[in-house]
């Protein structure tokens, strides 16, 4: 029997085959992987997944749908679910505990708090193999957007500082059960690597990407200058009188790094 999906939880349960084969083969994954799910919901990704990794952790907050779920996964391989909001799930202690490297990360996430996880797992970052996320289009049209697009912003230069931004494809609504009002894409991020990481403070370059997208109408010189003057922000090597939608996201890290030395 279906669950019916409820508004309060933002569900929206995927129930295309072909959309789902295509996000699994996708993730590609393997036996030897640690995947973890965000948001099972029914299972139209779990079951797939769980029958080519063997086991998978899912974390599910709506208990009304995890007896169901659990019952299904029963032939498919070892399904561990975690009943807790994903936001306080620390994936770094996940990957210790079971003593693997890093996890696979997959998803169909709920659109109203979809950038709160996507931050969320940026800062679990180094203990990440790679994450494949289905998301709003808009999203993930902001996550990979370049300097100088309309959609360019604060989500766009905190992904790209932390991750590789691939968008795959693009999902319809009818492919939903019930369809949602906007388009869906799957995309894939990839962590980078120590060597290709930033080496500013991160509170620094968050504080820094804040306040320019905060006034993003305005100039740098205007919008930062509760936290940089004209002269800090040309010791950056960045035009004061430029907005922060022209800047790319390495700029933000020279401008962090004058912020923390102040």
């Amino acid at each position: 029997m279906n669950a019916r999906p409820k508004k309060s939880f933002g569900q929206h349960f995927l129930h295309d085959r072909r959309y789902v084969d295509r996000i699994v083969s996708a993730v590609a994954p393997r036996m030897e992987d640690f995947v973890v799910e965000i948001g099972p919901g029914e299972g139209a990704l779990t079951l797939p997944l769980l029958a080519a990794a063997g086991k998978l952790t899912a974390i599910e907050l709506d208990t009304d749908l995890i007896p169901a779920l659990q019952a299904r996964a029963a032939a498919a391989g070892e399904l561990h679910i975690i009943h807790a909001d994903v936001l306080k799930v620390d994936f770094s202690a996940l990957a210790h505990s079971h003593g693997v490297p890093r996890l696979r990360i997959a998803g169909n996430l709920p659109y109203y708090i979809s950038s709160p996880i996507l931050f969320h797992c940026i800062e679990h970052a180094a203990a990440i193999q790679d994450m494949h996320f289905m998301l709003q289009k808009e999203v993930v049209d902001r996550m990979a957007a370049e300097p100088g697009s309309k959609v360019y912003g604060r989500l766009s230069v905190m992904l790209q500082l932390a991750c590789r931004v691939e968008p795959l494809f693009d999902v319809p609504p009818e492919a939903f059960r019930p369809p949602p009002k906007v388009e869906s894409a799957v995309v894939r991020l990839l962590p980078l690597e120590p060597h290709e990481l930033h080496d500013a403070q991160p509170e620094h370059v968050y504080a820094v990407v804040k306040a320019a997208f905060g006034q993003r109408r305005k100039t740098l010189a205007n919008a930062l200058k509760q936290l940089l003057d004209a002269d800090a922000i040309r010791r950056a090597d960045v035009d004061p009188k430029a907005r922060a939608e022209t800047l790319a996201p390495a700029d933000f890290v020279r401008l962090a790094k004058v912020y923390g030395a102040l």
